[in-house]
């Protein structure tokens, strides 16, 4: 499709290319090994300007008229990614046609404790081998009911891994690789299965009995690989409103009819082989071109010259095989369903697939059916005496792996037409390295990582400095509101949960705003600077909406109020100095203020000045150790802030982030509106009454 000149979108959800040809050793398409074959293909396409590649990126919603939702994840695995970089990026993406090569998920076996560390699925163990150059045991079993885990034993067994047996649950299968494995002297068991696994940390066993019941056998491992055969990822497909159908001698289900424009190819169509899989792609390539305005089809189908045939198996739990009270088979390995849990539903009552699921929770949260889908079905519908396509199939839902809400309306976004405000301190913090968080319109500092240091390392940094020495902050970004006039106390005790008329000038008091159906609303330390005149600090996001619930209540409720509200916040530049030496740090600087606990004891207030500048010195302190907050003009923030650092660099003080902040507060117990609470929470809940 992308030679034809039309426009192509190639998405993985992996971080590399090539699906299945990462661990399949024998694959080999127009003369070169799959895997390079794949990574060549994709370099060529990278290098196409009408394509664009993304690797790593999930397809986790197929919506109307083929909107299709994509979440590519940018950042998460570069160990120092740039402060600019986001960490997921949401595309939305409209399409004239959709090729679906979602291919297929390897099913479990079922069977007693199949839950031990070092049992896992065979395809795992031969990506582990092939891709990653790890034998995940030293003497391994095969517990299988299909072809391709033969594949992976064989590949084990020629990396010198021992590979005690390969128990198969089906009568008597043929093939090349049954021949292959036999040829390598691997003992292979048709008709058996494996009753339960031994160990306790894990496995240290495997039991085998014939299927229809017989004499036991116990088998030395310490790995375990099984194999159920695959199950087609028809997620995206039934999320268009497709119609699966069911297959009944390959006991899936697969693409049947079609809603919107989009082709099923591969292993998610039902495909066995990777000969089957190209036909159906470049078919499907082809028509997708031609639908999406292209002329004339142009490129050559890829050849593949050897490949693995995956033979059509059963669903991997022994039929006929009653509840076992004692142990536990697993078939929802997330949600901890067993086989009995399924079996108990349909004792219960419950008939329809939807009401088994319910009342299980097998197949729900993430997992979404990818795993247990087939098992729970094939068990109901044989509790039920039923053909499976009867009992129902559970729907599939969006997203088809969870996505983050920050993919879809997290800030890290490029500039928008909302201003970005930055306090005066800011310049300062950014040359010293600071990274930023967007709070409301704010940039605040987050952390201040020193070279070598991750946000962990930073933040426990910041924290000891404040706990022993000092700490310095930039506070600016908290709403200030004045509140002046001579009944500027009455109006505070409407608003506020806190009596004010007999807080005396220079006293500071903890205020809470409850709304009218007793929720709290917003917090802060309102300070009263004299008779007439509050200075009232609020929340950083919460400042603009304090002063409009502020105006509203003086305009339509109160109006007979003699009282002026102004917004303050960027008039006042806020310095937080926390920790033992704050004190030390500050007093030098300070004129006409005394200083002492008698004459500035906690949660007070004195105008003086600073450096030559006019501040609102407020005692307090939102970390538990003594603290102080200079309000200076925001003109002068950046020179006081300077002359504190100096004077803080004598006593060992550190610059902190919001981080910090959350930790050092969550330490003492001080909550944070907005964050600590939901719009639901009381004062009693947050332990204020």
């Amino acid at each position: 499709a992308a030679e034809t000149g039309v426009r192509v979108i190639l998405a993985d959800e992996q971080a590399e290319f090539g699906g299945s040809l990462r661990f399949e050793s024998g694959a080999k398409i127009d003369g070169q090994d799959g895997f390079a074959w794949a990574q060549a293909a994709v370099a060529k396409l990278a290098a196409m300007d009408n394509v664009r590649v993304l690797s790593r990126t999930t397809a986790f919603g197929y919506y109307a008229q083929n909107f299709v939702g994509l979440v590519e994840r940018v950042s998460d695995h570069l160990k120092a990614p740039g402060h600019d970089l986001a960490r997921e990026r949401l595309w939305q993406v409209r399409a004239k046609r959709v090729v679906l090569a979602s291919g297929a998920i390897e099913r479990h076996m079922v069977f007693a404790d199949n839950d031990r560390p070092g049992i896992m699925l065979a395809g795992a163990a031969r990506t582990y081998l092939n891709h990653y150059g790890v034998a995940v045991g030293r003497n391994v079993g095969v517990y299988t009911a299909n072809d391709s885990a033969y594949a992976a034993a064989i590949d084990l067994k020629k990396a010198g891994v021992n590979v005690a047996a390969i128990v198969d649950l089906r009568d008597n299968p043929t093939g090349p690789v049954i021949d292959e494995a036999r040829a390598l002297g691997i003992e292979v068991n048709f008709g058996r299965a494996v009753i339960r696994a031994g160990g306790k940390l894990r496995v240290s066993s495997m039991t085998v009995q014939p299927k229809n019941g017989g004499g036991e056998r116990t088998i030395p491992v310490d790995a375990i690989l099984m194999s159920a055969g695959w199950t087609p990822s028809v997620h995206l497909f039934s999320q268009s409103r497709g119609k699966v159908a069911f297959n009944d001698e390959t006991k899936r289900f697969v693409p049947g009819t079609y809603a919107q424009d989009c082709v099923s190819v591969g292993a998610c169509n039902g495909a066995d082989g990777l000969s089957a899989t190209v036909d159906e792609a470049y078919a499907a390539g082809a028509k997708a071109a031609r639908d999406a305005g292209a002329k004339t089809a142009k490129g050559t189908k890829p050849k593949v010259d050897t490949s693995e045939s995956w033979s059509r198996g059963m669903l991997g739990a022994a039929p006929g095989a009653g509840p076992d009270t004692t142990v536990k088979a697993f078939v929802d390995f997330q949600n901890d369903v067993t086989a009995k849990d399924i079996r108990q539903a349909v004792h219960e009552g419950m008939r329809s697939i939807e009401h088994v699921k319910r009342f299980t929770t097998n197949g729900m949260a993430t997992d979404q059916g990818k795993t247990s889908n087939m098992h729970g079905l094939a068990i109901a519908a044989e509790m039920l005496g039923k053909p499976i396509p009867e009992v129902g199939l559970t729907t599939f839902r969006a997203p088809y792996t969870p996505v983050t809400f920050g993919a879809i309306v997290s800030h890290a976004r490029g500039p928008l037409f909302d201003p970005t405000r930055k306090t005066a301190i800011h310049p300062w913090a950014e040359a010293q390295g600071a990274v930023f968080e967007d709070v409301g319109q704010w940039k605040r500092a987050w952390y201040f990582p020193k070279a070598g240091e991750d946000m962990h390392a930073a933040v426990d940094r910041e924290c000891v400095a404040v706990r022993k020495t000092a700490g310095l902050f930039d506070a600016s970004t908290l709403g200030k509101i004045e509140v002046v006039g001579p009944d500027a106390a009455k109006f505070m005790e409407l608003l506020y949960t806190n009596p004010w008329e007999k807080l005396e000038p220079g006293r500071c008091r903890y205020g809470i705003m409850l709304r009218e159906d007793g929720f709290i609303y917003d917090d802060g330390v309102v300070g009263r600077l004299a008779p007439d005149r509050f200075h009232v600090t609020t929340t950083t996001g919460g400042a603009p909406r304090v002063m409009n619930h502020m105006e509203d209540y003086l305009q339509t409720e109160f109006p007979h109020l003699n009282v002026w509200l102004t917004s303050i916040t960027e008039q006042w530049a806020v310095i937080a100095v926390q920790g033992p030496k704050s004190r030390d740090i500050i007093a030098p600087l300070v004129e006409g203020i005394d200083m002492s606990d008698e004459a500035l004891p906690h949660m007070s207030v004195r105008e003086g000045k600073i450096c030559g500048v006019p501040t609102r010195l407020f005692r307090m302190s939102f970390t538990g150790e003594r603290g102080f907050e200079v309000n200076v003009p925001a003109d002068y923030g950046q020179t006081v802030w300077e002359a504190l650092w100096a004077e803080g660099q004598k006593h060992g003080a550190a610059a902190y982030g919001t981080e910090a902040m959350h930790v050092l507060r969550a330490e003492k117990g001080y909550i944070i509106v907005g964050q600590d609470t939901d719009g639901t929470v009381t004062p009693n809940d947050a332990g204020l009454d």
